[in-house]
């Protein structure tokens, strides 16, 4: 997975009824993951452990599906 660009990631956190800061830091922290199918299951876990809204969770799978 590539790194994404700050345009990329400010334009997936400015996305109507997402939590601005959890799409930022996820998807800055990205090429920590291993894989595509590790971020995502980073991504499942960390919605349920902060109660991601869904606008929230589709902006960051958006996010990782840029990356690959």
């Amino acid at each position: 997975m590539r790194k994404l660009t700050v345009d990329e990631i400010e334009g997936l956190s400015n996305r109507s009824g997402v939590r601005k800061i959890a799409v930022q830091n996820f998807l800055m922290t990205l090429t920590n993951n291993p894989s595509k199918e590790a971020a995502i299951l980073n991504l499942i876990q960390d919605t349920r452990i902060y109660k991601w809204n869904e606008n929230t969770t589709n902006a960051i799978l958006d996010g990782i599906i840029l990356a690959s």
